[in-house]
């Protein structure tokens, strides 16, 4: 069976942005969380930086399970004789 379709790697680099807003989202409200306990709230420069950090690792997860997903879609469509 050959792959076709998009590597992992060009999943992960058309979905990083969204990733990486994300996590700086999470990274914000986080700190706002943490600032009930009395901790400092993240700046929005300190939270998109982060975010860029933790992005990548999530978005490169994520991507290599669409790339699964699309590898069982076509085992199954190669199954069927589509």
């Amino acid at each position: 069976m050959t792959r076709s379709g998009w590597s992992t790697g060009q999943i992960a680099l058309a979905l990083y942005p969204f990733g990486a807003g994300a996590a700086a989202i999470n990274v914000f409200f986080a700190s706002l969380i943490f600032s009930w306990i009395g901790g400092t709230v993240a700046s929005p420069l300190w939270s998109i930086g982060l975010g860029c950090v933790f992005g990548l690792p999530a978005t490169w997860y994520f991507a290599r399970h669409i790339r699964h997903l699309m590898d069982v879609a076509d085992e199954a469509s190669e199954k069927s004789g589509d």
